[in-house]
Order: structure tokens, then sequence, then C-alpha cells
């Protein structure tokens, strides 16, 4: 793994509008993403952590150029894909792809999966129809099922092997980089696992980069090589994995780390809870954005914007009052 990154967001904001007004005039902003910045190097996997509506789903979209950033850059090798012809804008399907959530949406019902497997290659190459057959029994084997599973429809499949095929098509035109969205949430917990082990073997074995999106910090924790943690549109902790389950810093990490399932019963005791709902983006608390549910605010919380700063080597968090 080098130290060049494949996808940079640099300072990215997205911000819908709220229609309604006179004459259908924006009367407000949603702010789904405020100020978002990441790496992702080769090879590597960098988790996106939060609570939902927090806007991590909007970066992914972002990255892979399916959402215009109102304001910042997204770069892919260091080329600005706003700066990108409409021919080099198709051809980023090549290089970067994603792995949805719910693999039942994710599949044509009435499409033989061999048939959405192969659209990719339909699409983008000149292969013939015999070629994009052993292309797609290749993939099958690739992600644990067989060729012969081409010819059936994704009903006669389990959750767990339905998200198996969507891998094999995120796979098909070999891309460097797959966002994986949620991609183990809606898997009972003995699958999860499988996947993540299946994940791991392919990005091992083809040099894959992930961004990897969640809600559950525990289902990152032997996955991930960084960890960005957001909260309301923005990252308020960064670190390598293993730094930041060691030492969390803000306040909400460690209320994140404090909900994950422990087998131990005295863990229940030390947990911290947090009153209150997730604000809406689209009026968001003045000061730090978690004032308002944080069990450790000051009054200068309520009108002081922190910066995600650095705290230690490879470790920023924004809040000037974290603690390890």
């Amino acid at each position: 793994m080098t130290d060049t990154a494949l996808l940079e967001l640099d300072d990215i904001s997205v911000h819908f509008p709220i229609g309604g007004g006179l004459f259908g005039r924006a009367t407000g902003l949603v702010r789904a993403v405020d100020g978002v910045s990441l790496r992702v190097r080769r090879g590597q996997t960098v988790a996106l952590v939060g609570e939902s509506g927090c806007g991590k789903s909007t970066v992914g979209y972002t990255a892979l150029g399916l959402q215009a950033p109102t304001a910042g850059a997204v770069r892919l090798d260091g080329a600005d894909l706003a700066a990108m012809t409409p021919a080099q804008r198709r051809g980023l399907a090549r290089r970067m792809q994603i792995i949805f959530q719910d693999p039942g949406s994710a599949l044509n019902p009435r499409m033989r999966i061999g048939d959405s497997i192969a659209e990719p290659l339909r699409i983008h190459t000149r292969l013939s129809a015999r070629e994009r057959r052993v292309r797609v029994g290749a993939l099958l084997e690739q992600v644990g099922l067989r060729p012969e599973h081409a010819d059936r429809m994704p009903d006669a499949f389990s959750g767990g092997q339905r998200q198996r095929i969507v891998i094999a098509r995120a796979l098909t035109l070999e891309p460097e980089l797959i966002v994986c969205d949620e991609a183990v949430s809606a898997l009972d917990v003995s699958i999860q696992s499988q996947i993540l082990n299946l994940l791991l073997d392919l990005q091992q074995r083809l040099g894959l980069a992930y961004l990897f999106i969640s809600h559950d910090l525990s289902v990152v924790h032997h996955v991930a090589d960084q960890i960005a943690v957001m909260y309301l549109g923005r990252i308020v902790e960064m670190a390598p994995a293993e730094t930041l389950f060691a030492t969390p810093r803000h306040p909400y990490t460690k209320a994140l780390l404090s909900a994950a399932p422990r087998p131990d019963p005295a863990a229940l005791s030390r947990r911290t809870l947090l009153t209150g709902d997730l604000p809406s983006p689209a009026n968001p608390p003045a000061g730090c954005n978690f004032v308002t549910r944080c069990p450790v605010a000051r009054p200068a919380c309520g009108h002081d914007d922190p910066a995600l700063l650095p705290v230690a080597r490879d470790h920023e968090v924004a809040c000037p009052y974290a603690e390890a």
C-alpha cells in the first residue's frame, strides 16, 4: 500500500435547498454534508461511521460522482471529477463501484443473475456473449458461488448469497475503489462475518480500496485501516482503527463505542447514554453540532464551532475538551 491517495475528498459540502416559498424559492438549506475531507489510499479501507441521517451515504455518492458537491472537490488519482469530460465520467464506472445495503433491492427480480452481472460488460466492453458468460462464471466462483448459478433468478438465493452476487457485479469491470454502503447491515450477524471476510480476501487478492460506510463501529473494527466518525454532516474524529478503539477522544465516539454489544454484563453500567435525537441538518445547533446531546458540554460549546485538529499522530478530533 503506497502513500498516494487514490481518492481525495477536499472540504466537500452537499447542501439541498428546501422549497415551498413564494414562486418556489428556497426557504432554507439541508446541510447533508458540511466540510468533509478524506483520503483513501490504494489497498486501504477507510470506514465512515455514524448514526442514520448523519450524511455518510451522501459522502459515498459524492465520491462516486453520483452527487455533485455544493462546494469542495473530489479527486481520483489527482483528477478533479468536476473537470472531467462526459467520456471521462462514463469511464469512472470502470474504476469505482458501489455495494448497496439491500441486495434484494439492488438486483432486478425479473433478470437472471448472470445477466445482471454481465450488464456492465455489455455496456462498457466489446466482449462477445460467450466471453461475457465465461467472465460471469469466474466472478461467481470468486465470491463463493458456482457458475451454473448464473441461470437462476434472485429469489432463488438467500440474503447472504444475493449480497455475494452484488459483490460479483461490483467486480465486473475490475474497479480500483468500491464504496460499501452499509454492505452488511441487512444481513444476520453470522452472515455478516462471512461477507466481511470475503471483502477482506478480495482486497488482498485484487488490491482494492474500500470506502466502508456503516452505523456500527463493531462491524468495521477488524476491516478498517482508518476510521472517520461523522455527526450531522461533519467528521468529529478520525484516527487509525486501533488508535480509535484504544483511545477514543470525542464524546460522540465514546458513546458509539459504549453502545456496541459486549459479552461483559458489567459493561452495561459503563455505557454513555445520549439523550435526544439527531438534530435536523436543516436547522443545526449553534456552535458545536453535538452540543445538544453532549454529556460534557460547556457554555462555550454553544457558540464556538470546533475545527478538526490533531491531538496525536494521525489522530484528529473536533473538540477542544476531548480527553483520552
